[in-house]
């Protein structure tokens, strides 16, 4: 079966399309978290951001920043998340290389994610094992 993003690309599937140019397509989510919420999916079919090539993932990042400035123009919203959900564990559910750029409204009842804090040595433990993999 061909990625649904893929076939949205090919015009297979219609969308409701905010920008699109050579290298990425942005559109309405069909299922929000807030109304507004925008994809933004590269057209090179990539499942995640370590296949993104650097360059092309620098572009996503000024088209996430044009659209975020539009997305407060137009919506009269303060601020965006910007959220790339990266494997299945993350809640990747399509996979191909994507962002949500969800507005946020002040009274709109969204909540982030539960905090932790850590204990003893685990912060330290975790900085050692990240400098030792980069």
């Amino acid at each position: 079966m061909q990625c649904i993003f893929c076939k949205i690309i090919k015009g297979e599937l219609l969308c409701d399309k905010v920008y699109e140019d050579d290298h990425v397509l942005a559109f309405l989510d069909i299922a929000p978290v807030n109304l507004g919420h925008i994809l933004l999916v590269v057209k090179k079919h990539v499942e995640s951001i370590e296949e993104v090539d650097d360059l092309l993932l620098g572009y996503v990042m000024q088209i996430v920043k044009k659209l975020g400035m539009a997305m407060k123009k137009s919506l009269k919203v303060s601020g965006y998340n910007i959220i790339i959900n990266n494997g299945a564990t993350a809640g990747q559910v399509v996979d191909h290389f994507h962002c949500h750029i969800i507005p946020r409204y002040g009274d709109d009842g969204l909540k982030a994610w539960p905090q932790k804090q850590y204990k003893g040595e685990e912060a330290k433990k975790m900085v050692n094992a990240f400098k030792s993999a980069l």
